[in-house]
């Protein structure tokens, strides 16, 4: 029974699949029509051998035999256009495919919920996108279509065997069981390891990309031979999975032959004593070895070709998985705002990652519009989620989150994330430009509108020193840039899209003091005149807002101006604010 409904799903799958061509069924129904079009053709040419030995060479009928030639010439090179074209066109299908679903699963991912990237290894999407699409190209380009032409080749190499001697036939099908036999055992193992296979590639891509990425972690905490270690096993699994296919492969093409070479000796055996006797004719035993290539070699490859199929389905089915995955942002709203006034409330907002645990619990607070609040607790406290939850990377359980008294539900998520900029403590930088950092490849922002904004916040000068200027090739992650020439760049990036409210993420906590008044200029420029938030350990960057919100374990403790918070020796926010500068006093 289980194999019943597995078999089912693959059909239905292999539906799915193939409803990716959709926009291209006219080069799929034209590589179909190759294929039934190639199958005749292909065993025509060995009929004709069959016709010129008995007909032409034994009646010495030269004329003739050329003329026969000059077709056969002229079979041979049709049959080379067709071929051609049935290649390319199923290599042109299945490239088209995967080009256009690369960028539907790559758009997908970017529409997830964070939450998705917190519990899915990055090395597991990258497997995802190109790996496993890539494998999917093959169901075109070697699969389904390449396998209905291998099909038809051997009912029509059948036919004309059958035709030009059925007794010569009988005698060289009598190994074909065996031939089947061993390819049902081959197709049923390769597929078993290549699903290893591709599982063991997924972990090895995951732990290359973790690993990569904390390299400075590795290096820091000495831990490069172990890791080395974790590494070498891993890539020993992997190796020994490929291995594994390989030594069936090893086996089953060599089995293929043997059988093909003993159905050859039958014929031979049988073919010989035919032509003496006159049951065969010579035409038919020249032309018989080419038939028993021409139908084993397609056989052979039909096993190859059907794990191909199924490695595809394997890739495919993860590919779905990705796609349809719900874990995505509801975007209901319709409101597309020119501007924000700027107003934020919170109002009795209640929030868990895992829908049990709340992280904020009853959190309710206001911001006037061009005002700066401050927010400050523990770690663990919930200050990154508010902004979290402010730019709708996840919804809330309860309550609402309104700007200009609407809720952010009823905005379109990309309009009101238009209005709304944040910079956050870690700064990544893309592989690129300083200008394609700042404007993220945005083409309406020219490239005056970033040097004016650089010149506002006090960035222009260091960036003008870089080799380049606003050229420079900016590293992976921005490597070769110091923490606060990254922290700089990020904030004329936030400002050259002119936000209506400004989030800071705890901008200035890993900035050396050196570089911490520039960067302080930088703040006070960017918060001019704009609602903004600002989460940070350091109070002293924060004694100015107009509010400051404390936060203890996802509870609203305290809320009012910085000298209001001092007068409370109770309160919370004066402990932290006495125990950071007698840490401070002591240093």
């Amino acid at each position: 029974m289980a194999t019943t409904e597995k078999k089912k799903f693959n059909v239905s799958l292999l539906a799915k699949v193939i409803a990716l061509a959709k926009p291209y069924r006219t080069v799929f129904i034209f590589a179909a029509v190759l294929a039934v079009i190639i199958a005749p053709l292909s065993v025509l040419r060995p009929r004709l051998l069959t016709v010129m030995v008995d007909d032409y060479i034994f009646n010495y009928d030269l004329i003739g035999l050329g003329q026969l030639a000059l077709i056969l010439v002229g079979l041979l090179l049709v049959e080379f256009v067709l071929e051609y074209a049935f290649q390319y066109s199923t290599s042109w299908l299945g490239q088209s495919v995967i080009r256009d679903l690369r960028v539907r699963v790559f758009r997908h991912i970017t529409s997830l919920r964070l939450n998705y990237f917190d519990k899915t290894p990055i090395g597991v999407s990258t497997t995802r996108t190109i790996s496993d699409i890539e494998a999917i190209n093959q169901i075109f380009a070697e699969g389904i279509i390449t396998m209905i032409a291998d099909m038809l080749t051997v009912v029509a190499v059948l036919a004309m065997m059958l035709y030009t001697s059925w007794k010569l036939t009988l005698v060289c099908m009598m190994t074909l069981p065996f031939l089947l036999l061993a390819s049902y055992i081959f197709q049923k193992r390769v597929r078993a390891s290549f699903q290893i296979v591709r599982t063991q590639l997924a972990q090895m891509n995951a732990f290359l990309q973790e690993r990569i990425t904390g390299m400075r972690t590795v290096q820091i905490f000495n831990a490069e031979k172990q890791e080395a270690n974790k590494f070498k096993t891993i890539n020993h699994e992997y190796t020994s999975a490929n291995l594994k296919s390989v030594f069936y492969y090893a086996i089953f093409f060599p089995v293929v032959d043997v059988i093909a070479a003993a159905s050859l000796g039958l014929m031979v055996w049988y073919g010989a004593r035919g032509v003496i006797g006159n049951e065969v004719t010579l035409g038919a035993l020249v032309a018989f070895p080419i038939y028993i290539n021409m139908l084993f070699r397609p056989i052979r490859m039909l096993a190859d070709k059907f794990n191909t199929l199924q490695m595809g389905l394997v890739a495919s089915e993860r590919v779905f998985g990705i796609l349809e995955q719900t874990d995505k942002i509801e975007e209901n709203g319709t409101l597309q705002p020119e501007r924000f006034r700027g107003e934020v409330a919170f109002d009795r907002v209640w929030f868990a990652y895992n829908d049990e645990n709340y992280v904020l619990k009853d959190v309710s607070f206001g911001i006037q519009p061009g005002k700066t609040l401050a927010i400050v607790g523990s770690t663990g406290s919930g200050k990154t989620t508010i902004i979290n939850l402010l730019n709708r990377f996840y919804d809330i359980q309860k309550g609402h989150i309104k700007i200009d008294g609407t809720d952010i539900r009823a905005y379109d998520l990309s309009a009101m994330r238009r209005r709304v900029a944040l910079v956050l403590q870690d700064v990544f930088l893309f592989s690129g430009s300083v200008f394609e950092n700042i404007t993220m490849r945005d083409s309406h922002l020219t490239r005056e509108q970033v040097i004016d904004a650089a010149k506002m916040i006090g960035a222009h000068e260091f960036i003008m020193r870089l080799p380049g200027g606003y050229d420079y090739q900016v590293m992976e992650r921005g490597a070769t840039l110091s923490m606060g020439q990254r922290q700089l760049i990020s904030f004329v990036r936030a400002l050259v899209f002119n936000p209506d409210i400004l989030i800071l993420d705890e901008a200035t906590s890993s900035i050396d003091p050196e570089s911490e008044s520039v960067i302080q200029f930088a703040i006070e420029k960017l918060i001019a005149k704009r609602t903004s938030i600002i989460i940070a350990h350091r109070l002293t960057t924060i004694r100015h807002a107009d509010n400051i919100l404390v936060l203890h374990k996802g509870e609203v403790q305290e809320y009012g101006p910085h000298e209001e918070l001092l007068k409370n020796e109770d309160g919370r926010y004066r402990q932290l604010y006495e125990m950071q500068f007698l840490q401070l006093a002591e240093a």
